[in-house]
């Protein structure tokens, strides 16, 4: 399995997933152009050998499908994602086994645990060129300025690895950061994520916070960055889960951190508390430009290393498809698993990449009583920490297909009653960047029960639903060829055929 970048992007070369491009391109808008409409196709990724300003080549758009993203974790569909997700399961919520069974799956989990320990490098690939003090320049990154309002050139797929100044135990992330001189940048975050309570402790203990922002690493450890890992559990680990052995780390130079040894680049520095700078707008998930932050925090870098012949990795945010939203989709089969084990009445569920990957979801449950929908549906916004920015539960029977948005559609118009069925609950805590929000960070989720109706929930007698004599389609199937049909594809239909227009 490709253990770094490289190695990725080779796999994605010799399976016809890539193309490089070697005519001149500017990272001030124009390799985000092209990108996006290789995003809105499904098309390769891309690398970028001759960026004009910059000696270093860009890649993107490495993780622009769902096929893509489950390569980069070692698999080949995404049905194979919720194998992991099992595993991960037990670690989520550990029980004594009552099975021989359950022991054997347990045991072989905390093997699988084990072999995920994290290795050191003592000679690391991330180290090659060690730049330091006035040298360090962060203008020679090919950082992206991606939509004409952006107020700067910002970067966007660096793994951010900073420590609790008390416990020592480190957090990993991914955040968007916004160029601002040749060795400062400041950052984009929500105020519960672990870098800012490591910076209101280092706050509170009078002291600087160290950081560490590793850009061009193996794409299975940011896939493990993005996943929300049991608090006592290191992302370091998740990622060596997720490879099926441990990842190679590398001390910093100037800072008490690890970071990935085969980084790209790795960029060290510190934040002190209240020294800020003004960072936005810029383009972000929900399809709109951010606003402007006046006191985002400010980070000063004094120290940069890298490969030889460093590659520089980087994406966008925006309006789906983007890359984040392929991500999203493949860890949405992970976390399916580990939400039937907090969940047991839940079937399948999923978020749909349109709905801005968490704003809406739409959940099967195995129904037998009544209210049973709801309850599923406010478990569901408790169960994982990134469900409580959900805006919509839709949930519909075991027999509904949550991936097909038309049998869906149907469920809800033909299974909800409005006044009954949905039900809100305001003032919620919610994500700051949604503008449909009266109040930011406040805001109201909505629940809809589009299961079939038992008794009370309805006096009425509910009908069956239509389907197919099952001998007579079984028939059909037989002697489909004797109508003189054979040459009729019934696989996929185009869209266009049922009033849809999707060419953009």
């Amino acid at each position: 399995m490709a253990r770094d970048l490289r190695g990725f992007i080779k796999q994605l070369e010799q399976r016809g997933q890539l193309r490089r491009i070697s005519a001149a391109v500017d990272s001030d808008l124009e390799i985000a152009e092209i990108a996006n409409r290789m995003l809105q196709r499904g098309g390769p990724g891309l690398l970028f050998e001759n960026v004009k300003g910059s000696p270093y080549p860009v890649a993107i758009n490495l993780l622009g499908t769902v096929e893509r993203v489950c390569w980069a974790m070692n698999m080949e569909s995404p049905q194979e994602l919720e194998t992991l997700g099992k595993k991960l399961a037990l670690l989520y919520q550990p029980r004594p086994p009552k099975k021989v069974s359950q022991a054997i799956d347990l045991g072989k989990v905390l093997f699988d645990v084990l072999r995920a320990k994290p290795d050191r490098d003592l000679f690391p690939p991330c180290q090659q060129v060690v730049v330091k003090g006035d040298d360090v320049d962060l203008t020679t990154l090919p950082m992206l300025r991606v939509y004409p309002g952006d107020a700067g050139k910002v970067m966007t797929l660096g793994l951010m690895i900073t420590k609790d100044p008390e416990t020592k135990i480190p957090n990993v992330g991914v955040y968007r950061l916004q160029l601002q001189s040749k060795n400062t940048m400041t950052v984009q975050w929500l105020s519960v994520r672990g870098p800012t309570r490591h910076l209101r402790k280092a706050a509170a203990m009078g002291q600087d916070l160290e950081v560490a922002i590793a850009v061009g690493v193996d794409p299975l450890v940011i896939l493990a960055a993005a996943t929300p890992v049991p608090i006592d559990m290191s992302e370091w680990l998740f990622a060596g889960l997720y490879g099926g052995s441990g990842i190679h780390l590398a001390k910093c130079k100037t800072v008490d951190l690890e970071v990935p040894a085969t980084s790209e680049f790795v960029l060290e520095g510190t934040v002190t508390p209240g020294e800020v700078g003004v960072d936005g707008p810029a383009g972000d998930h929900m399809g709109y430009y951010g606003g402007v932050n006046e006191k985002a925090p400010l980070f000063r870098f004094h120290c940069m290393t890298h490969r030889k012949d460093p590659i520089y990795l980087t994406t966008f945010s925006g309006r789906p498809p983007k890359e984040d939203a392929m991500m999203a989709l493949a860890l949405n089969r992970v976390y399916t698993p580990i939400l039937r084990q907090q969940v047991p009445e839940i079937v399948d569920f999923f978020l749909p990449m349109e709905a801005l990957s968490y704003k809406a979801a739409v959940i099967s449950i195995d129904k037998v009583y009544p209210g049973h929908a709801r309850r599923a549906a406010l478990a569901f916004w408790s169960a994982l920490p990134q469900f409580s920015y959900t805006k919509f539960v839709i949930v519909v029977d075991k027999d509904i297909n949550i991936r097909d948005p038309r049998a869906v559609v149907w469920a809800i118009t033909s299974k909800v009653d409005p006044a009954r069925d949905v039900f809100i609950l305001p003032d919620n805590p919610f994500d700051s960047l949604d503008f449909a929000t009266e109040k930011p960070g406040l805001g109201s989720k909505m629940g809809i029960d589009a299961t079939t109706k038992l008794y009370p929930e309805t006096d009425r007698p509910w009908a069956a639903p239509l389907v197919s004599d099952p001998d007579v389609a079984a028939m059909v199937d037989r002697r489909w060829a004797q109508y003189g049909l054979a040459d009729l594809e019934l696989g996929e239909v185009d869209p266009s055929l049922f009033g849809y227009d999707m060419k953009n």
